[in-house]
């Protein structure tokens, strides 16, 4: 399975950089795994709802500019279906297993995704009703994506 994870936004923070590279790499014997960073729509701090419409327009943009035709996409998005790691295990291996080889996870800028995107995406998933920074997500998915793999295999992971 190839993964993609399509993000806006650079990451900066030292500690998140290392827990991704950590997970990234033991994810490696298991799947390729890709991280495609967009850039983000620089924007003044208060902005009219119109305003922020035409910033995650653009971050869309680049996104959808990003995702392969024949990639099953995910979007991350609070109004997305909560499942738990079983059930995003089990869906991971259903598309494996219904020849979905490329899968496409989605994390919006700090505003969220365009309705494009959304549009676009196969399926949405939200881990909380919560909101939690970007940057934050990119870990939290990929430790949950080698969770994945992990209780796909029957190999132990931490309950």
């Amino acid at each position: 399975m190839n993964i993609s994870i399509i993000t806006v936004g650079k990451l900066k923070e030292k500690y998140l950089k290392q827990g991704i590279d950590e997970y990234t790499k033991r994810l490696s014997s298991y799947s390729k795994i890709e991280i495609i960073e967009v850039s983000d729509e620089k924007a003044p701090e208060i902005l009219s709802n119109a305003e922020m419409e035409q910033v995650k327009n653009k971050e869309g943009e680049r996104i959808l500019a990003k995702i392969s035709q024949d990639a099953h996409v995910i979007a991350l998005a609070i109004e997305g279906k909560q499942k738990s790691s079983e059930e995003l295990a089990d869906t991971l291996d259903k598309l494996a297993t219904y020849g979905k080889s490329k899968v496409a996870f989605i994390i919006g800028g700090s505003l969220g995704l365009s309705n494009d995107v959304l549009k676009r995406a196969d399926d949405k998933l939200s881990f909380s009703k919560m909101t939690f920074p970007h940057q934050l997500m990119r870990l939290v998915l990929v430790e949950q994506v080698y969770r994945a793999f992990r209780i796909n295999r029957g190999e132990p992971y931490h309950k």
